[in-house]
């Protein structure tokens, strides 16, 4: 979700003219406004009168706007749990690295013959190859989320190359023998692939991206080789014409009809109508490749377990991790695949246009011209409400009025980052005991590296207890006294 208003964030542009509603009921609004302008000059010009009486106006009208805000009720309650549920799986990820990078041991001692230990360097990239996976169970469960199977993404194919292919790692392993992940993200490629290009230009990002121009976040990954074209980290839909004027969505159809070839989408090389596309999808085998991650995280616990490199209250903490991981990308799947009824949406459409269709023929006689600005406000204002029900449904797609989901990853990976910049395991004599501590600061403000050494203090003497309190006590005065609002 953007942080500020995309209307008026960097120059104007049409296209963010999709942040809003206003495209999509623009037709509604026309007709129900052509209504009234109808009935008001049929009253008005004539000596027919098309009034009809108004004593269910206010009880539909009531009942109408009751129902319509349970309905945006219900899906921003769907939205604020999206939101929550992915800072929750944010959290579980950056506490997955903690507990491996700090908690694991860099050495790897050999049970029997210390000459085949291995140096404290492996277990370093060791740590940090599982936490960069980490990071990429964060952007497979976007892909999920978004509906684009596979692991073939300029984002998340460099850091799971690495993973096994085969069920049996032997020289006679057969594509039949391909793991869920990699099989069904080969399955999703065409036969008739070309060799991959140079990677496509930073300039070239899609529209819908919240990224500006030039903007090339994937550069900063390994740099791998893929016998397979990778698609971009970013497959939002191509904008057309009919995005802006919903209204002449019908003429794409008709256009269809009388038409061989549709219209086909370029992408990396790629040529593919949309109509195939989505028949080859549907006809994909499914891999749940967040599952096949996290089932590597958890062997990675169980080998941690088996070698005793983690003591009992950590390796408790990550398994228990873990297992919050799985529940919060069930959670998010939760919230993708269950919208509300059609059956409820259809009767809601139907009932709001009936009530917006008389609603002219009963408000006439009170508002005469008026009723035609009257029934527009109207109509736009019920219109939209449901509208905006229907787009928040599904916080996980591209739309501007969605998750920022590409930025929470890109966060993520900062952090993780940020983790593996310390040191590990971190030494407390390396930064406490210095000249730039002062810890019993403001009443004691020497160095702990100058009260260590002063040992004719009072701190070091038999009573070290009643100063070092008398110290802290002090402390809490002066705190008290100089940051209390009086």
């Amino acid at each position: 979700m953007p942080a500020v208003n995309p209307l008026f964030q960097g120059p104007f542009s049409w296209r963010k003219l999709r942040a809003t509603i206003i495209k999509d009921i623009l037709p509604e609004v026309i007709f129900f406004t052509l209504v009234a302008t109808m009935v008001s000059c049929v009253d008005m010009l004539t000596v027919a009168t098309l009034s009809i009486p108004n004593q269910l106006l206010t009880v539909l009208g009531t009942i109408l706007g009751l129902v319509i805000s349970f309905r945006t009720t219900s899906a921003y309650e769907r939205f604020s749990e999206g939101r929550r549920t992915w800072s929750t799986f944010s959290v579980l990820c950056r506490h997955t690295a903690q507990i491996i990078w700090h908690h694991v041991p860099n050495e790897r001692p050999h049970k029997t013959d210390p000459a085949l230990s291995k140096p404290a360097l492996y277990g370093i990239v060791e740590k940090k190859s599982m936490i960069n996976l980490v990071s990429r169970r964060m952007v497979c469960s976007v892909h999920m989320l978004r509906e684009e199977p596979g692991v073939y993404y300029e984002d998340l194919y460099p850091l799971v190359c690495v993973l096994p292919r085969y069920a049996y790692l032997t020289d006679g392993s057969r594509p039949s023998d391909l793991l869920p992940m990699w099989q069904a993200s080969l399955a999703g490629q065409r036969s008739d692939w070309k060799p991959p290009a140079l990677k496509k230009s930073a300039t070239t990002l899609p529209s819908t991206s919240r990224f500006k121009v030039g903007f090339d976040p994937e550069k900063v990954l390994p740099t791998v080789f893929s016998d397979i074209p990778l698609r971009p980290a970013r497959n939002p839909p191509p904008g057309s014409f009919f995005d802006y004027f919903p209204v002449l969505r019908p003429l794409k159809r008709i256009r269809r009809l009388f038409s061989r070839r549709h219209e086909t989408h370029e992408e990396d090389g790629v040529y593919e109508s949309d109509a195939a596309e989505r028949k080859r999808m549907k006809e994909l085998p499914v891999s749940n490749v967040p599952l096949e991650i996290i089932t590597y995280l958890n062997g990675y616990n169980a080998f941690l377990l088996k070698n005793a490199f983690l003591l009992p209250p950590a390796a408790t903490s990550l398994t228990n991790t873990l297992a919050s991981l799985h529940d919060a990308v069930s959670t998010l799947d939760r919230i993708r695949t269950t919208p509300l009824p059609f059956a409820y949406q259809a009767h809601l459409k139907m009932s709001l246009w009936l009530y917006l269709f008389f609603l002219p023929f009963q408000i006439f006689r009170a508002m005469e011209w008026l009723t035609i600005p009257a029934t527009t406000f109207t109509s736009f204002m019920l219109l939209g409400f449901l509208e905006i029900g229907q787009e928040i449904e599904n916080p996980f797609n591209y739309e501007l009025n969605d998750l920022d989901l590409d930025g929470f990853c890109l966060a993520l990976q900062r952090d993780l980052h940020e983790i593996t910049a310390h040191p590990a395991p971190l030494v407390p004599d390396d930064y406490i005991f210095t000249t730039w501590n002062q810890p019993f600061a403001p009443a004691d403000r020497r160095p702990a590296e100058e009260i260590l050494d002063d040992t004719l203090h009072a701190h070091h003497d038999d009573s070290w207890k009643e100063s070092v309190r008398q110290t802290l006590l002090q402390n809490w005065k002066m705190v008290d006294a100089e940051t209390r609002n009086h």
